[in-house]
């Protein structure tokens, strides 16, 4: 015989894999009689569990609707994994250092057995992490409503204040958000201009739902429009380079994040990139590492060349003491 906060738990998870369980079928999963199951559904609603009896022949149970999430039975691995997840949140990877993964994080430390604890705090003492991006981040509380509004496919409100500070209200067909390793990107059809844009998460002041469904099947793919949009506003120049690689090899090298790919045949690709400055470019160019084109414009070509001029001069003329002569 099970224990009776075994049984509990299982008595949960038993409720939450399928819509309604008969009182004769849960004790027969549990090994108990019927009588036992009414008294741990006893038990259950005094922890707070939402669970509403079904009227009838026999009887049954069911979760209510907006009950509180059960319990989770976690091996080893998995919980490392989840206090890995709310560790690099907390520290803002994700959500700026948002309370929330820092709070969710100390909860979770506190309940853990000795032997995790261990090997979280030999991870603390041992890892440290590269200076952060200061640049702003969006909250989990804008995340969440955004993630809602994308996932009930309707219509919506949109607050959102630009680079400039300028504050706007549009109306939007949420579709989805894309996280691009620094930033959120809220991606929506502006119904007024009836196009797909993207919009920085971390600027929205606010996104209320007008219950109206809409038809997406126009979408876009959301991750490309937001590497598209990176890659080509924001930016005083922008080189095109053609690459010995194929399409894929390309996408390897240069993140989509950071430059948009253009097939040219199976063996080369042609890539579009933004920078500050044509001498950024250049040196960004170098980095590569690899034989590369530049097709446009003059500038960036002629900054690589320069950079490539300096370079040969540099260690055109022997060192002193190698016994070489002019």
């Amino acid at each position: 015989m099970i224990t009776t906060s075994a049984r509990l738990l299982r008595l949960v998870s038993l409720l939450s894999s399928r819509p309604t369980w008969s009182n004769a079928e849960l004790a027969r999963h549990l090994d108990v009689t019927e009588r036992t199951v009414r008294r741990d559904i006893d038990r259950l609603r005094e922890l707070g569990y939402g669970v509403q009896s079904i009227p009838g022949p026999g009887g049954g149970y069911r979760f209510g609707a907006g009950n509180r999430m059960p319990p989770l039975n976690l091996d080893d691995d998995e919980v490392f994994a989840v206090a890995m997840a709310l560790r690099e949140a907390a520290q803002g990877a994700a959500l700026g250092a948002d309370p929330a993964a820092l709070s969710a994080l100390l909860k979770l430390r506190q309940i853990l057995p000795a032997r995790m604890a261990k090997r979280l705090e030999s991870l603390d003492a041992t890892v440290e992490h590269t200076p952060r991006c200061e640049s702003p981040r969006a909250s989990a509380d804008v995340l969440f409503l955004l993630a809602s509004v994308c996932r009930a496919s309707e219509r919506a409100t949109l607050t959102y204040r630009d680079a400039h500070g300028t504050t706007t209200v549009r109306c939007v067909d949420p579709y989805r958000l894309v996280h691009t390793g620094v930033h959120w990107y809220f991606v929506a059809r502006d119904v007024e201009h009836a196009t797909w844009r993207t919009f920085r998460a971390d600027r929205v002041v606010d996104v209320e739902s007008t219950g109206d469904m809409v038809d997406l099947s126009d979408a876009p793919d959301a991750a490309r429009l937001v590497s598209d949009t990176i890659t080509r506003t924001g930016y005083p120049f922008f080189a095109r380079v053609r690459l010995p690689l194929s399409f894929d090899d390309s996408r390897r090298l240069v993140a989509p994040i950071v430059a948009t790919h253009e097939p040219d045949g199976p063996d080369h690709t042609i890539i579009t990139i933004g920078g500050a400055e044509p001498d950024q470019l250049a040196g960004y160019l170098l980095s590569l590492r690899t034989p590369l084109e530049v097709l446009s414009p003059d500038s960036v070509r002629e900054a690589l060349l320069a950079r490539l001029d300096a370079l040969y001069r540099g260690n055109d003329a022997p060192r002193p003491g190698s016994g070489e002569t002019q």
